[in-house]
């Protein structure tokens, strides 16, 4: 119980070890928060891969019944402009900036040799890079200015959290995250449907060859406005694609095969949390987790350049 997935070369981990340990922020305040909502009705859907994508290690089946109470959930992730709001009204300094490095793709890299702290082992498309963070996601010369209305990326869960404290919401659970990528669709890979790519681009994948090519079939080398392509069933704009998205949950892989058929939370321990949808680097050479059942994760400090979050409504 309680292990790690099979290895993503989507996100790298950060060692937590001898680290600035995560202080949770005091109060709450629901006034900044002002993504529209998507309402998800209360029901009964059927979670987990019924196609036979996944990868056995990351646990996505038994393919079992959840049912779920009804929520909300922000219909986008939350974008540049938010997370500044948040930082303004509390200065609160994310855990990239803390431990002063997080980590970025190298086609998107603009930082001079002397901030370029190195590459991760087994992952040298990620870079090692001091001074990016939230607010200067590919080195730190740069800006979010012009992508204000793309996700906010370079968060750990430890920060999504606290952002959640500060809004009044809360992270989803993994059960209400994929009820509500979804989109009312039953046993369906995508939010939209079966296919991927047939007619015109539907989501913010890679396209080439990872991870030195890209042919920008979708418009996108790194993330895309939060609003981009189409909606689900439900309003969600981009659950899968663009980034992964932080959940509530410890990842657990035989969580599925125990899990209480109610409101399920999740593991009540583990090393890593759960993220969910892929991102602009998943590829099917190595990384098909871009589809509603796919399952990830990471440590909770962990942070890079295609990861962010979207909040739900408080139970």
């Amino acid at each position: 119980m309680n292990e790690t997935p099979a290895k993503s070369c989507c996100t790298p981990s950060r060692e937590a070890s001898g680290l600035t340990p995560f202080v949770a922020l005091s109060g709450t305040s629901a006034h900044g928060h002002s993504i529209e909502q998507a309402s998800v009705p209360a029901q009964t859907f059927l979670m987990g891969d019924a196609h036979g994508d996944g990868n056995v290690l990351d646990g996505e089946t038994p393919v079992h019944a959840v049912e779920i109470d009804a929520f909300t959930i922000d219909a986008t992730s939350v974008t540049n402009a938010d997370f500044a709001k948040f930082v303004a009204a509390t200065g609160y300094q994310t855990e990239a900036e803390t431990y002063a490095s997080t980590a970025v793709f190298h086609l998107a890299l603009d930082a001079k040799p002397e901030a370029i702290l190195g590459s991760y082992q087994g992952t040298p498309w990620w870079v090692a890079v001091s001074g990016a963070d939230w607010a200067h996601p590919f080195g730190p010369d740069t800006s979010t200015e012009g992508i204000e209305d793309h996700p906010v990326v370079h968060v750990s869960w430890n920060d999504a959290v606290a952002y959640c404290e500060w809004a009044g919401r809360a992270l989803p659970t993994e059960a209400q995250w994929e009820c509500a990528a979804r989109g009312g669709l039953v046993q369906q890979r995508f939010p939209w449907g079966n296919e991927v790519g047939e007619e015109g681009w539907k989501l913010n994948i890679w396209q080439g060859e990872f991870p030195t090519e890209n042919t920008l079939e979708d418009g996108f080398l790194t993330t895309a406005p939060v609003r981009s392509f189409e909606p689900n069933g439900y309003g969600l704009w981009q659950p899968v694609g663009n980034v992964w998205e932080w959940c509530a949950d410890w990842f657990d892989r035989d969580y599925f095969r125990v899990s209480p058929a109610a409101n399920p939370i999740g593991a009540q321990t583990g090393q890593a949390r759960v993220m969910r949808g892929g991102s602009y680097l998943c590829h099917d050479s190595y990384c098909n987790r871009y589809r509603n059942a796919a399952r990830s994760s990471n440590t909770p400090d962990s942070s890079s350049g295609n990861v962010g979050f979207r909040t739900v409504s408080r139970p």
